[in-house]
C-alpha cells in the first residue's frame, strides 16, 4: 500500500491530467486505487472518479478541520491499495502567507511524500535551482520525484534531466510529452466536466497509456508513504431504513455533488432518485427535490424546450415541494437563463432571472451567517456562521424586494453580495456551494424538513 501526493509549481501544469492516467493505469493492473482533491473542487473529482472507479472524495481545509481531514482521508483510503492526493494550484500557494492552507500543509498533516508535475515549457537547465528552492523552502516537505509535463522531444528531456542530476537530488519519475489529442476542454471554471463530455472513457484511456509508457509507475509506487491501518469503508452503511425519496437532477447540465454528501442521503434514510432534466418529462414519484449545480447555460435551449418537466417542477414547487437548490440549480429555477445574447425560458419558480457575464460575479471561499429565517431545523436556532464556497459567473437579477434569505455574507458575494440562500415558499435556492461537514450538516437538516413536510402533508391528508 502506498499514497502520494501530486502537486506542481503553479496551477495549470497538468495535474490533473498525469493524476488521472495514473489512477487509471494503476487501476487497470487490478489495483484499488483511492483518490482525493484538495480544495473545493468538483470537476476534476470528476475525472479522477471516472479513472479510478470510485468516488473521489475533496479534502479542504476551509470547510474542514485538521482532525476532520485526517478521519476523512482514513475513512476513504481504506481497503486501497493506491492512494493518489491531487493538489491545487501549486504546492505552496494559499491565501495565508504562514501556508497553513496549502497543499504542502495538507502533505505534511497527512504524512505524505510529494511529486511535482513541472509544465517545462520554455524551461531547460532552469529547472534545477526553481526544485533546489521548492526543496529548500521548507525542510518538512517531502519531496521525493517530478514528473516532467509538456516536454518537447528527447533533446529537451536530455537537458531537464541533465540539470536536475547535475544540481538536485529530486529523481525524475516521468516525462510526459505533448498530446495535444487528449487535451480535456476547458471552461470557465476548469475542465470540462464528465458528465458532458461523451468522450470521457477514450480520454482516461488514454491518458492510462501515456501514463504506462511515459511515467514510472513502479517506481512512483515505492517512494509512496503507508497507508492508515484502518478498517475498509463498508458502503451503504444506513443508520435508518429508507423511508424518503428525494429527487436529484443528475444529467449534462446537473453534476456538480460531494459523493460523501450523498452517501450522507442514505444514512439519513433517503433514496435519491436520478432525473435527467434534458430529457425526462416529469419528476420521479419523490418527497422532496436536490439540484446541484453545473452549466446549464451550455444546455440551456435543451432545458428550455423540456417544457413538460419546467411546468412539472413548478408545480410540484408551489404545491409545497422541500427544494434545495445550488448555483446552477439555482439558475434552472429561475424565471429564464440569459447567455451570448440568447435568452431562454426557464423553471418560473424563482421571480427572477439569471443573467450570465463574462467575468466572475462570485469565486472563492464564502462565510454564511444564519439570519433566522432558514426553514430548515436546527439551522437558525445556532446562529453559527458556515464556511462554504462559490463559483458562479451568472446574477440573479429582477427579485422583487422584501424577499426572505436564509444567509447573510459575511464573506463572499452570494446571490447580491449581502445575502444567500433565497427563501419562497419550502425551496432555499442560492449561488453557495454547501460541503456536508461537522459545522454544517446541511444534509441532515434538509432531509428532516422533507421529512416534516411529508408529516404534515400526510396529516393534512394530502
Amino acid at each position: 500500500m502506498s499514497a502520494i501526493y501530486i502537486s506542481a509549481l503553479h496551477k495549470s501544469s497538468g495535474k490533473t491530467t498525469v493524476t488521472v492516467g495514473l489512477a487509471a493505469a494503476l487501476s487497470q493492473h487490478s489495483r484499488t486505487v483511492a483518490t482525493f482533491k484538495k480544495g473545493p473542487d468538483y470537476i476534476d473529482p470528476m475525472w479522477l472518479g471516472a479513472a479510478a472507479g470510485r468516488p473521489c472524495v475533496n479534502l479542504d481545509l476551509h470547510c474542514q478541520d485538521v482532525a476532520e481531514i485526517e478521519a476523512c482521508y482514513a475513512e476513504y483510503a481504506a481497503g486501497a491499495d493506491a492512494v493518489l492526493v491531487e493538489g491545487n494550484k501549486g504546492l505552496f500557494d494559499g491565501v495565508d502567507v504562514e501556508g497553513t492552507d496549502s497543499n504542502a500543509a495538507v502533505a505534511k498533516m497527512l504524512g505524505l511524500p510529494v511529486v511535482l508535475v513541472v509544465d517545462t515549457r520554455g524551461m531547460t537547465r532552469g529547472i534545477a535551482p526553481v526544485i533546489q528552492g521548492y526543496q529548500a523552502f521548507d525542510d518538512d516537505v517531502r519531496i521525493v520525484g517530478v514528473v516532467l509535463n509538456q516536454v518537447g522531444g528527447a533533446r529537451h528531456e536530455g537537458k531537464l534531466r541533465a540539470a536536475l542530476e547535475r544540481y538536485t537530488d529530486v529523481p525524475v519519475l516521468g516525462a510526459v510529452g505533448r498530446h495535444p489529442e487528449i487535451a480535456i476542454d476547458e471552461r470557465h471554471l476548469g475542465l470540462m466536466p464528465t458528465n458532458e463530455c461523451e468522450e470521457t472513457r477514450n480520454i482516461v484511456s488514454r491518458l492510462a497509456q501515456i501514463a504506462e509508457s511515459e511515467v514510472d509507475i513502479g517506481r512512483l509506487r515505492a517512494m509512496g508513504a503507508a497507508l492508515p491501518n484502518t478498517p475498509p469503508l463498508i458502503a451503504n452503511t444506513d443508520a435508518r431504513p429508507k423511508d424518503l425519496r428525494i429527487a436529484i437532477a443528475r444529467d449534462a447540465a446537473f453534476g456538480f455533488y460531494y459523493p460523501d454528501d450523498l452517501a450522507a442521503f442514505a444514512r439519513h434514510g433517503v433514496e435519491l432518485v436520478p432525473f435527467d432534466a434534458l430529457h425526462d418529462p416529469a419528476l420521479p414519484d419523490a418527497d422532496g427535490l436536490l439540484i446541484g449545480g453545473g452549466f446549464p447555460e451550455v444546455k440551456a435551449a435543451e432545458l428550455s424546450g423540456n417544457v413538460s418537466l419546467r411546468e412539472n417542477i413548478r408545480s410540484a414547487i408551489g404545491a409545497g415541494m422541500p427544494v434545495y437548490a445550488e448555483c446552477g440549480g439555482l439558475m434552472y429555477l429561475s424565471r429564464a437563463l440569459s447567455w451570448r445574447g440568447e435568452r431562454h425560458e426557464m423553471v418560473g419558480a424563482i421571480p427572477g432571472e439569471a443573467v450570465m457575464h463574462d467575468r466572475p460575479v462570485g469565486r472563492g471561499y464564502v462565510r454564511l451567517r444564519c439570519t433566522g429565517a432558514h426553514p430548515w431545523p436546527g439551522v437558525s436556532e445556532t446562529g453559527a456562521i458556515h464556511p462554504a464556497h462559490e463559483f458562479h459567473y451568472a446574477s440573479l437579477e429582477g427579485l422583487p424586494p422584501g424577499l426572505p434569505h436564509a444567509y447573510e455574507m459575511v464573506r463572499g458575494h452570494g446571490l447580491d453580495g449581502i445575502n444567500d440562500g433565497l427563501i419562497f415558499g419550502n425551496m432555499v435556492a442560492g449561488f453557495t456551494h454547501l460541503r456536508n461537514v461537522a459545522n454544517t450538516p446541511w444534509v441532515g437538516r434538509f432531509v428532516e424538513f422533507v421529512r416534516s413536510r411529508r408529516s404534515q402533508m400526510m396529516a393534512a391528508g394530502c
